[in-house]
């Protein structure tokens, strides 16, 4: 790939979560120092003109290029998302879908959570060579299918053994053709659909399940969960309660860290929620989900 090649990074948000997404492209910003420019493809789950805007205006544009796609555009009308147990939004799932929304030429690609600040140069993470695998990840903290809250429950029954490596999916470096002729979205959504009650992570679940020993093993720190501590990380994830929340209970120097990005930002004054809109939130989630479930068994 040459150096002249854009890197191409995929994210997903909705309206509520937008500001997370502006302090990550801040951060990313700050540390990149050798020179690719930057394509942002955002996956829009009912961004507002006023964030798309506010965002868009948080990083230089002679280093970064926004493209914006609405949720319904992303998404094929055929494909049905599972009734999964959990509290996650529905962008979650966009993931799945983010290697066919970016040229068809490209030959890598970074998704990225948007609840994440990276630390050092993301060019350092974009020349990983991922040689014959699809794609590289880092090992999640329940590490292996064999788990007692996360993992693969049903490993055996899958034909999984409980030794098998477990990534975390908020960061994925993958190889975007591969992963179209592979048709990896059916057949994480099949996966899923068929195994509901063991889908706590739906989208983590269904990917560990169908690409099981096909991915790359990052350095833990370019996806280092802000509960723990690390020594140096390279990016960190706020895996629980976000850091625009009163609650947020992960480690304080994380916190911090983030804060000190978003005050780069257009979002400067903004002012910590209250544990009513964490709340709030999660009812919202849930009740979405509810009635998209009732929808689509009519």
């Amino acid at each position: 790939m040459k150096t002249s090649d854009p890197i191409t990074l995929v994210v997903a948000t909705d309206n509520f979560y937008a500001i997370l997404l502006s302090a990550l492209v801040k951060s990313i910003e700050l540390n990149h120092k050798s020179g690719e420019k930057i394509h942002v493809h955002v996956i829009d789950d009912g961004i507002s003109s006023k964030n798309i805007k506010l965002i868009s205006e948080t990083v230089s544009k002679d280093m970064f290029t926004f493209f914006w796609h609405k949720t319904n555009t992303v998404v094929p009308k055929d494909v049905k998302f599972p009734d999964d147990i959990s509290a996650l939004p529905i962008t979650v799932y966009m993931r799945l879908f983010a290697p066919y929304l970016i040229p068809k030429e490209t030959k890598k690609m970074l998704y990225l959570d948007v609840d994440m600040i990276v630390l050092k140069d993301i060019s350092e993470l974009w020349n990983v060579d991922l040689g014959d695998k699809l794609f590289a990840a880092v090992q999640d903290r329940c590490a292996t299918m064999l788990s007692k809250w996360g993992g693969v429950a049903n490993y055996k029954e899958l034909g999984l053994q409980a030794d098998d490596a477990y990534f975390n999916s908020g960061l994925l470096l993958l190889d975007p053709i591969r992963w179209r002729a592979m048709d990896v979205p059916n057949k994480v959504i099949k996966v899923i659909s068929e195994n509901t009650k063991y889908a706590k992570w739906p989208d983590q679940y269904g990917l560990n399940v169908v690409l099981v020993n096909q991915w790359v093993m990052l350095d833990p720190r370019w996806n280092a969960f802000a509960d723990n501590k690390y020594e140096d990380p390279f990016l960190v994830h706020y895996l629980n309660i976000k850091p625009i929340f009163k609650s947020y209970k992960s480690q304080p120097e994380y916190y911090d860290l983030f804060h000190q990005y978003l005050k780069q930002t257009p979002y400067k004054n903004f002012r910590v929620l209250s544990n009513r809109h964490l709340m709030l939130r999660k009812v919202i989630t849930r009740i979405s989900k509810k009635i998209g479930a009732l929808k689509r068994k009519k």
